[in-house]
């Protein structure tokens, strides 16, 4: 796995400030960590982080770059407005962003201070699952989790027009999920492990669906209602620290086999 130094991209350590520094590291690792799982879509997904402190600023991946050359010093820093305040520059490139990934996030950021990150895929099996008329079906317990979080927003296109931003907060309301119809998944938290831990959730709820509808919808066991009733209650009950501990195993893992997302 490479670790980006290759890019020559300058390290940004101790030119920002620990609370940036630390937020960028946590969104360099939910890179890397999307593309050890396999959900990248070569550079055309994107996931992002608020900035710490009073300026509505996020951070998002630099377009050209894929997800396991993003480190922590590569990340682009920008407004809710669009405007790039700091980008990484290699050689004689000075990478811009996503315009489509500025839509979606910048209306996630600037509509929920809850959303500290925000991950959007477009993997095979989320993808599937959104064009689904049924959307996520409850049939087994990963679902069953996901779907009091879950949002639907419809498809517009490709995501260019700022004026569909008020539509997809309106569309996600107070939920930390999302599928976007025909396109593929989002997950938001109000930490990396918090957001990693939903997208993967929604993820293997989408892959368990498609692998379950595999041989016809006909003879399907949705689970009773009793039960959903009873696991959308244990999950309005979940510990908020619940995330702590899966998140210290992926952090070991990508130090293994990812190294060098936190420069």
């Amino acid at each position: 796995m490479a670790d980006g130094s290759y890019l020559g991209i300058q390290s940004l350590k101790g030119q920002v400030d620990e609370a940036e520094w630390q937020t960028r590291v946590e969104l360099a690792a939910l890179y890397r960590l999307v593309a050890l799982f396999g959900w990248t879509d070569l550079i055309y997904t994107h996931i992002s982080a608020r900035v710490p402190g009073p300026e509505e600023h996020f951070l998002i991946n630099p377009y050209g770059l894929y997800f396991d050359e993003i480190t922590a010093s590569s990340l682009v820093k920008v407004d809710l407005d669009g405007n790039i305040l700091q980008a990484p520059v290699w050689g004689d490139t000075e990478y811009g962003i996503n315009p489509a990934g500025f839509t979606i996030h910048s209306a996630i950021h600037g509509a929920r201070h809850d959303a500290k990150f925000v991950i959007h895929l477009h993997t095979a099996d989320g993808i599937a699952v959104s064009a689904h008329k049924e959307g996520l079906l409850p049939l087994n317990q990963h679902s069953l989790t996901v779907i009091p979080r879950l949002a639907y927003h419809d498809y517009e296109g490709i995501a260019l027009h700022l004026d569909e931003r008020e539509r997809l907060v309106a569309d996600l309301g107070d939920k930390s999920l999302m599928l976007l119809r025909n396109h593929g998944t989002l997950a938001l938290g109000p930490t990396a492990a918090h957001a990693f831990l939903g997208i993967h959730a929604l993820e293997r709820s989408a892959t368990l669906q498609v692998r379950t509808l595999s041989a016809g919808r006909d003879g399907i066991l949705l689970a009773p209602q009793h039960a959903q009733a009873e696991v959308r209650q244990q999950v309005a009950n979940h510990r908020p620290d619940h995330a702590k501990l899966p998140w210290a195993g992926l952090l070991r893992r990508l130090a293994r086999e990812s190294p060098g997302y936190d420069s």
